[in-house]
C-alpha cells in the first residue's frame, strides 16, 4: 500500500523583520556616522562608541529603530511590553572582511541598519538555527531542503534598510566580495515592563 494522502505543516516559525527606514536617515548622519572613530574588532572595525543612538547627531535615526521595535513588539511578538536599544555601534567590513559566526548574549532582540548605500555584491547574512555544538549533524541532502530541514537561511541586506532578529541565532556575514567598505549599524534590544501574574505569584516589573 502506497500512502497519497499526508500533509506538512510547521509547528513553529522564528520571524524576522525588515523595514525601509532610509526617510529618517540624512545625508549628513551618513557622514557623521562615517566619521565616528573606529577601532580593530577581530578582521573588521567597529566604533570605539557604543552608544551611538545616543548622539543628538543621530536622533531621528534613533527614533526610527524605535518605531520599527514598537512594531515587532506588536504585529510579531503580540506584546504590549516595551522593547527598547541597549548598546548600538557602527561596523565596517573591509574588502574580503566578513563576519565570524556569532550570537548576541544579554539581549532579546537583535538588528542590522543599513544606513549607507551598500556595495555590489552586498554581503549577506546567514543565520544557522544550531545555536551549539551538534552531537549528531543530519543534513539535507543537495536539492532537499526546506523550511524544515535546512540548518541555513540567508538573507541579502538592502540600503537604508533595518533588519530585526532573535538575538540568539547565529548569524555570520559573508566576506565582502566588492572593493568598496561594507558599512552597517548594529544594535541590541531589550525588554521592559509587567510580566506574569500577581495572584499568580508570577508577577515581574523590568
Amino acid at each position: 500500500m502506497t500512502i497519497t494522502n499526508y500533509d506538512i505543516q510547521p509547528l513553529f516559525a522564528t520571524p524576522y523583520f525588515r523595514a525601509d527606514v532610509g526617510h529618517a536617515i540624512s545625508k549628513e548622519q551618513v557622514e557623521f556616522i562615517k566619521n565616528l572613530k573606529m577601532v580593530r574588532n577581530k578582521n573588521n572595525f567597529i566604533s570605539e562608541d557604543l552608544y551611538i543612538f545616543e548622539q543628538p547627531e543621530l536622533k531621528s535615526v534613533a527614533a526610527v529603530i524605535q518605531e520599527s521595535l514598537d512594531l515587532y513588539a506588536t504585529k510579531v511578538l503580540g506584546i504590549s511590553q516595551k522593547l527598547y536599544v541597549t548598546q548600538s555601534w557602527s561596523l565596517v567590513n573591509n574588502p574580503n572582511v566578513g563576519m565570524h559566526p556569532h550570537a548576541h548574549s544579554n539581549s532579546f532582540v537583535s538588528g542590522s541598519l543599513y544606513y549607507d548605500e551598500l556595495p555590489e555584491p552586498a554581503s549577506r547574512i546567514i543565520f544557522d538555527r544550531n545555536v551549539m555544538y551538534q552531537r549528531i549533524e543530519i543534513n539535507p541532502e543537495a536539492g532537499k531542503a526546506n523550511l524544515y530541514n535546512t540548518r541555513t537561511n540567508i538573507i541579502t541586506p538592502r540600503s537604508k534598510e533595518v533588519l530585526l532578529f532573535p538575538s540568539d541565532f547565529n548569524h555570520a556575514v559573508e566576506p565582502n566580495a566588492s572593493t568598496e567598505p561594507r558599512r552597517a549599524i548594529a544594535f541590541n534590544c531589550f525588554i521592559k515592563g509587567k510580566f506574569g501574574d500577581y495572584r499568580d505569584v508570577s508577577e515581574l516589573n523590568i
